[in-house]
């Protein structure tokens, strides 16, 4: 006898909750039926999968193992309903879409209403969060693709670019730098920097572009920022000097503070903008023709 996908997603949900309750709740079963198809699925494979206790519950190490390869097996399913349903009509139900904070304020607003205009059945879930959290989402299949900034490990992705995106130097109007009409790497070593905080991708993006290498070098007793406007805000005030996504500045990020705004003088100070999905996912001609969207060629 073999496990069911149902039983498979008691177990996966079970991992994800570590409560039976709130396991079954989010199954719309019974705490009962839900421990039974646990119950089954232990009997099944021949071992004890969970250890229940008071505190809650925890995996065994088969129970482990079984998580894994039961979310590989359900995200296989799941793209080949999806695949399905797409091979006649795509981008139609519901996709899942992860995008980074740095991105989706600027590029989103113009996009989203041309993707409900073209497909009306689309059900777009989106969620904002950190690089490695949405590319760790999608290689589980939690997600169906992010919009990412590139350089970033995509290994075992396969993406579709959608725009080069310039990084500015940014200063206080005061500086001396501000008078300059392009600004040279070399011209920022030693500048008191202003960066977000670790986990944002566009800190390391920074970093390379001022020849910094990573984010090890960076001053971690100066100041740090929790998103683009806040750091403009910092920038404006005198604490230092930053760098700035030339797609935030043409949206207007820029534009009430008072900070003065200059290319950097290097190939490297630049980002890829892709869309990623998973490798062998279903979804590829979905995330090409997200990407095409995002290009503005719809």
């Amino acid at each position: 006898m073999l496990p069911t996908l149902r039983q498979l997603q008691y177990l996966k949900l079970l991992a994800h909750h570590g409560s039976f309750s709130r396991a079954a709740e989010a199954a719309y079963v019974t705490q009962p039926t839900l421990s039974a198809g646990i119950q089954e699925l232990e009997k099944i494979l021949g071992a004890p999968l969970v250890d229940r206790n008071r505190s809650g519950v925890i995996l065994t190490a088969a129970g482990e193992e079984a998580v894994g390869r039961a979310g590989a097996i359900l995200a296989q399913t799941e793209d080949l309903v999806r695949e399905a349903q797409a091979a006649s009509e795509p981008l139609s139900g519901r996709f899942r879409l992860g995008v980074i904070p740095t991105i989706a304020p600027f590029l989103l607003p113009a996009a989203l209403p041309v993707l409900r205009a073209q497909f009306p059945k689309l059900r777009l879930f989106l969620r904002e969060d950190l690089t490695h959290r949405l590319v760790a989402d999608v290689r589980s299949g939690a997600l169906d693709a992010a919009l990412i900034a590139l350089p970033y490990d995509t290994n075992g992705l396969d993406v579709a670019h959608v725009e080069d995106d310039e990084l500015v130097a940014a200063f206080p109007p005061e500086h001396p730098l501000s008078l300059a009409a392009r600004v040279a790497p070399e011209q920022l070593r030693g500048e008191e920097l202003i960066l977000l905080e670790d986990g944002h991708c566009l800190r390391d993006h920074a970093l390379t572009a001022c020849g910094m290498g990573s984010a090890r070098h960076a001053r971690d007793e100066g100041f740090a920022a929790t998103s683009l406007a806040t750091l403009v805000q910092m920038v404006s005030s005198g604490l230092g000097i930053s760098f700035l996504p030339a797609m935030a500045v043409e949206a207007g990020l820029a534009t009430a503070a008072r900070i003065s705004v200059r290319p950097i003088d290097a190939e490297q100070a630049r980002r890829e903008i892709v869309v990623a999905w998973r490798a062998g996912s279903s979804r590829a001609r979905e995330g090409r023709r997200l990407a095409q969207v995002f290009q503005g060629e719809y």
